[in-house]
């Protein structure tokens, strides 16, 4: 009876350390199963037996998810209706509202801008108005998200809401319509000559928005560009491809597409001749920049075509397939990788980590980097996103800026409505009429105060001590609220040390080859680089 007891006691033990008692069900050794039969089982003993309830309809999408997740492509994706809208818009640019884009401070939804042509540059609403009522709803803490959803609809249906400004509110009723969401941001020309267009997204559209804009700066007396990648999620290949036939010659190639199916292999040249062959071009990228926007650079790069400033793009070489599913959901599945003119891949490896996936995988050094050649002779690389000419945007803060984002921690909310709150002050005072204006000593004290009232302690000496900072992010807000959006864009890219960087390299350039000689003879970068 004791040894019996001690058995007992031990199964007992096993069970608590193990985690729970194991009931044998029918196991008599019976031949292995597998494929869909295996799967049907495992799906029909969790419904059945599982000790909480899980609906067939969550095990199966939990299945198709975890089927995705196990291919390592963050690319590949099941997308449910929701998700798959909001790919549409992106890719077509057009959605049901009333076409404003907004902001949150201090707690409240602001008007940065009404787009024009829309129902609400119609109604009158204005920049710096504050939305405090949709639809009967307080909209005081609402999130930018729960804005938009409030705000769009189908074309054609009503949305009642209501602004404040200087103090009084006024009751605004719009129908919605079908809004576009241009891939072409802020244009401009600087002095010599030097043309800038900020280059969104990959759009349908976007050829033809990128063509009217250097039509219209070239009408302006445009002599360079500045095309500004950073931050371009990319989007349609076609539209990569239609972007970059612009500016190359005819049956140049630019890009290849590999898979392993047949239809997946294709090789993309350009169709027409270039229409400004003598214009000096300059693409920036970052981190940010990928997909369509790496075709781009890479094809101009290899090419000769164009030099590449800013920061390594983020490395994304290859090629989706959606794949509409019953139920108004899709299939996005990776269906081939692309390879610039030169044979690059600019893929980004994942990490030594089988769980580690492409887009937490840490920068490859140039030194570990396959090398190829341009068109020109010049060294470019493969793997790890595109690659510039000329490296600028340090990621890395300086200490003072560091010191305020320290000192800040989780009130830099609270600081940014301080200076949205100074710059809305300004309105109507005539005290800024310019978009060039100094940030003065006196308006960071402004903020300084604004700050205090917030509740916002820090010492006054690391704010001073971070002045450039805090001067670079009064100015644009200041420039929206007082003169427009157009005027917050202006400053925004003329204070940008990469934008004023390419600006200077390509000042006074007549050729795209006297471009390449000036960067080539650019000091070269550390080696770690």
């Amino acid at each position: 009876m004791r040894s019996r007891a001690f058995v007992v006691l031990m199964v007992l033990s096993t069970a608590l350390v193990t985690g729970g008692w194991l009931v044998s069900r029918g196991l008599d050794g019976a031949s292995s199963v597998s494929g869909p039969r295996l799967f049907d089982e495992v799906m029909t003993h969790i419904s059945r037996y599982y000790v909480d309830s899980v609906s067939t309809s969550d095990l199966y999408g939990k299945a198709i998810d975890g089927m995705l997740d196990e291919l390592h492509d963050p690319h590949s994706v099941f997308l449910r209706a929701d998700r798959l809208a909001r790919l549409n818009e992106n890719t077509t640019g057009n959605y049901g509202g009333v076409g404003i884009q907004i902001d949150v401070r201090d707690g409240w939804v602001i008007v940065v801008s009404p787009l024009p042509g829309s129902p609400a540059e119609r109604a009158g609403v204005e920049t710096g108005d504050r939305i405090v009522e949709v639809a009967g709803k307080s909209a005081r803490n609402w999130t930018m998200e729960e804005t938009r959803s409030a705000l769009r609809g189908p074309p054609g249906s009503s949305i009642q809401f209501v602004t404040e400004r200087g103090g009084v509110r006024r009751p605004v009723t719009l129908v919605r319509q079908e809004i576009h969401r241009s891939a072409v941001g802020p244009s401009m020309l600087f002095p010599d000559g030097v043309g800038y267009v900020d280059l969104n997204v990959f759009s349908d559209s976007t050829e033809k928005e990128l063509s009217r804009s250097i039509d219209s700066l070239s009408r302006e007396g445009m002599k360079s560009l500045v095309l500004d990648l950073r931050a371009n999620p990319g989007g349609l290949l076609t539209q990569g491809v239609g972007v970059s036939d612009l500016f190359l010659d005819r049956d140049q190639e630019i890009v290849t597409m590999r898979g392993r199916l047949r239809e997946a292999n294709r090789k993309f040249v350009d169709s027409y001749a270039q229409r400004w062959p003598q214009l000096p071009i300059v693409v920036l990228v970052d981190q940010y920049s990928a997909s369509a926007s790496e075709i781009v650079a890479g094809a101009l790069q290899d090419h000769d075509r164009a030099i590449v400033v800013g920061r390594t793009s983020y490395g994304k070489g290859s090629a989706q397939t959606l794949y509409p599913i019953s139920g108004g959901s899709a299939l996005k599945l990776t269906t081939a990788r692309w390879f610039t003119p030169v044979g690059r891949s600019i893929s980004k490896p994942a990490g030594e980590d089988d769980d580690e996936d492409v887009d937490n995988a840490p920068e490859t050094p140039k030194s570990e980097r396959e090398q190829f050649k341009t068109d020109g002779g010049r060294t470019v690389y493969g793997g790890g996103g595109i690659t510039p000419d000329v490296t600028v945007g340090d990621t890395v803060p300086l200490a003072t800026e560091l010191a305020l984002q320290n000192a800040l921690g989780r009130k830099v909310p609270q600081f940014r409505d301080a200076i949205a709150d100074y710059a809305m002050s300004l309105r109507g005072t005539r005290a800024v009429t310019s978009p060039d204006f100094p940030v003065t000593d006196a308006m960071r004290d402004e903020v300084w105060k604004r700050m205090r009232a917030r509740g916002i302690d820090i010492d006054r000496a690391v704010y001073d001590s971070a002045a450039p900072l805090v001067s670079r992010l009064i100015a644009p807000d200041v420039a929206r609220y007082v003169l427009g959006r157009a005027s917050e864009q202006r400053r925004l890219v003329q204070d940008d040390i990469v934008v004023r960087k390419a600006v200077e390299l390509v000042r006074g350039a007549t050729t795209p080859k006297e471009l390449l000689t000036r960067v080539s003879e650019q000091p070269a970068r550390p080696p770690s680089e």
